[in-house]
């Protein structure tokens, strides 16, 4: 619920430091609350997708629009993190530890972003922005297996098909410190869509359920089936998707 940016970070990293000590229990007798929305400073603008800015990478404003797009993805993420940290309770303690990471991890990611769209003249609020991803968050936050199955391995998982052809553009626009940064985030980004894709299916084989086909049927319910493609196959192997996901993924995206 911090919505000071600065202090989301720094708070981030001393939580981790906290449970890495063994100072944190995953022990409660609180009721989980509901989080509608979770802290976040007054600007950007939330909007529609359609109504967010173009992102025309020959000038730096367009460039900044995309940078500004991806730092506010990795916002969001920050708070997602913490989400499932909080939210599902009876978990094993490595979830706790992997998700932790992960918002650590993402809490880097957004002051990379950060800084390199202060280096352009913006900062982050200066575009409008939309709420896609944490509006999901909170429609998942009623299962972690659903949770794990339509955020990271769905709507997370988008940017590991379009980050290569991100930096690509960034570098035939001559901005090779994006580059470098976008390098950092997709490396760990495979990491944390793996995580998503560790503990769906550890939540599958609780309830004795087959992966592929769960994950399928989610899909066709909260998503009504459509995805956009293509796939980058190889970077979704290494996050933990199986041959089978990846063909009913072809076959829908």
């Amino acid at each position: 619920m911090q919505a000071d940016i600065e202090q989301k970070c720094v708070l981030s990293r001393q939580a981790q430091q906290a449970w890495l000590e063994g100072q944190l229990s995953v022990e409660t007798t609180l009721a989980v609350m509901p989080i509608e929305t979770p802290g976040r400073p007054a600007r950007p603008t939330l909007v529609s997708p359609k109504k967010c800015p173009k992102r025309s990478m020959g000038t730096i404003p367009g460039r900044a629009a995309l940078i500004h797009a991806l730092c506010h993805i990795e916002f969001n993420a920050i708070n997602l993190a913490w989400d499932a940290v909080y939210r599902f309770q009876d978990m094993p303690w490595a979830f706790y530890s992997d998700w932790i990471k992960v918002a650590v991890e993402e809490a880097y990611h957004f002051g990379l972003l950060r800084d390199h769209l202060q280096s352009m003249g913006y900062d982050y609020g200066d575009f409008d922005a939309h709420n896609g991803l944490w509006e999901m968050t909170v429609k998942t936050g009623f299962d972690p297996m659903v949770r794990m199955a339509l955020v990271p391995r769905v709507l997370e998982a988008r940017g590991l098909d379009v980050t290569p052809a991100i930096m690509e553009r960034l570098a035939e626009a001559g901005d090779h410190a994006a580059v470098d940064i976008l390098k950092i985030i997709f490396r760990d980004e495979v990491g944390h869509v793996e995580i998503g894709s560790r503990w769906f299916r550890h939540l599958c084989a609780e309830r004795a359920l087959e992966p592929r086909q769960t994950f399928a049927e989610l899909i066709e319910r909260y998503m009504a089936g459509k995805l956009r493609g293509p796939f980058d196959r190889e970077a979704r192997r290494r996050a933990g998707f199986s041959e089978a996901e990846l063909d009913y993924l072809d076959g829908v995206g």
